[in-house]
Parts: C-alpha cells; structure tokens; sequence
C-alpha cells in the first residue's frame, strides 16, 4: 500500500526526506504489516489511521527501530548530524518515560540533557518552563511527575518533544486522557513544529487539529 500525503510546506521541504519503501513487520512468524510505502518531506504530517490490531503501533515502532523489519527500507535524508530515523525521531507511546518520584521539571531536564546532546546548539529546543507553558502545565513545574492526574502526566510526556528537538515525531496515539483545551493547544503545538520544517507520523482514531495531513490508512481495500 503506498500513500502521498498532502503537502503544504513546499517552501520548507528543502533538504529533509523521510521514505518508508515496501516496509514489512512479522511477529511470531506472523505477517503484520506488508507493503507499507510513503514519503515525507519537511513540514508535512501523516495520520496512521485503522481499526485496532491493524499494525498502526507496529509501523511506528518499526520506524523507531523498536522492532525488526521483515524487509523493506526506512530512510531518512537531509539530516547528517542524526543519520538515522532512530536517532532523529521522537517516539511517544502509551508509556510517558517518567520517573514518579522526580519532580516534572526534575524528569525534563533529564531528557533535555540525554536527548539534547545530538543538537546542542539548536535553538528549536525549548526551556523546560517554556514547555510545560506550551502544553499548559507550566504551574506543576515542581510538582512530583507521580502526584499528577492522567490528563497532567499526558502533557508532560507530550512537553519532552520540546525540550529537546528531534525533526521526526512519532506518536502513537498522542491525545490520550487530554481534555479539549489540552488537545487544542497540543495541536498547536504539532503546527509549529511542521512550519519549522518538522515532520509527524501520527497513529490515532481521533482528529488531530492537523487539517492538512495526508492519511495511511492501514487494512484499507486495495
């Protein structure tokens, strides 16, 4: 299956690629996803979209280089300090990679520190406080990551993608447990980072805020 998704940032396509060719992902011995072709240019966004068990997560931890390829390719071009999609992509799952004990800003500056290496001097990455702004937590900044709701830990994991920039975004299902404006503001936020040339493969069932994303839609009829 191969899809071309939309493009509205060609102004911002200049260098960086992202081509997905042929991919293919077995788990116990099992076929899961087959023939899965796309390419990304900066500033575009593609939602992943199928009924559950279809292979969203699957394809995106195989983007990650979470999961071996049964064959297929994933190439990503026009990014020489981060030669491969693992090392230029941030990948958020279900899990939000925090610590319960540390405080929220405690845990992102730990991850501004681990992640940050790579483009040091890249003004894209955010201060930790401006972050939690962004996704509107910026009054838990010293709050234990354990000792806040659902919806609250969702947007602290969703603030580790700014403080430290990576080009890629790989999310699955991204708006989980956030309420509307929670959802809004997020949405904002993955705007920005494609008019700056980012780009997103996003696994939902919902709406994203991104109007102008092409679609995969996995177990679609050929």
């Amino acid at each position: 299956m191969e899809t071309s998704p939309h493009r509205p940032h060609a102004d911002l396509r200049a260098a960086l690629r992202l081509s997905v060719d042929a991919l293919a992902v077995a788990r116990g011995g099992r076929p899961v996803l087959t023939g899965v072709s796309f390419t990304l240019r900066g500033g575009e966004a593609l939602v992943v979209t199928g009924r559950n068990g279809v292979g969203k997560s699957t394809l995106l931890r195989a983007m990650a280089g979470l999961l071996p390829r049964a064959g297929g390719s994933v190439t990503l071009e026009g990014a020489p300090d981060l030669p491969d999609l693992a090392q230029a992509a941030h990948y958020l799952a279900h899990a939000d990679g925090m610590k319960a004990a540390l405080t929220v800003e405690e845990n992102l500056a730990f991850w501004a520190a681990w992640l940050g290496q790579a483009e040091a001097e890249d003004r894209r990455s955010r201060p930790v406080a401006d972050a939690l702004a962004v996704v509107g937590l910026g009054h838990a900044l010293r709050a234990p990551f354990g000792a806040l709701s659902a919806g609250q830990k969702r947007r602290a994991a969703l603030a580790r993608l700014l403080v430290a920039h990576r080009p890629v975004w790989l999310l699955d299902e991204p708006l989980t447990a956030l309420d509307r404006a929670s959802r809004e503001k997020f949405a904002a936020a993955m705007r920005d980072h494609c008019a700056l040339g980012g780009m997103i493969v996003a696994a939902t069932h919902e709406p994203l805020g991104l109007e102008e994303a092409g679609e995969l839609a996995l177990g679609a009829p050929q």
